[in-house]
């Protein structure tokens, strides 16, 4: 089922907030764990490297001291913006209706 294909590779508690903080803009490790609040730097890790395997997020090393990692979204990941705005304006109209 296509459903179940991509709630696979964006569900979860993270999966999918990581990747709207991406739609942002290029980021790094630290600021993606301030962004989320909450999220241990091992789980954090987990997650970035499972959206990495499923080519969702490009992983950047530069080669400077102390090391700089940053994470960006691939065109596969960009393919994802309306599916993640979509869910974003659902769940604040979710919001609003319940704070009514």
């Amino acid at each position: 089922c296509p459903v179940e294909a991509t709630l696979d590779l964006i569900g979860g508690k993270w999966k999918g907030v990581i990747l709207y903080h991406l739609a942002a803009g290029t980021l790094r490790f630290g600021e993606l764990q301030r962004r989320l609040g909450g999220i241990t730097p091992r789980m954090l890790t987990r997650q970035l490297r499972e959206l990495e395997a499923d080519g969702l997020i490009l992983r950047t090393v530069h080669p400077v001291v102390p090391p700089h990692v940053d994470y960006a979204l691939t065109a596969d990941g960009e393919s994802l913006r309306p599916v993640i705005a979509a869910l974003y304006d659902w769940g604040r109209a979710r919001q609003e209706k319940a704070a009514a």
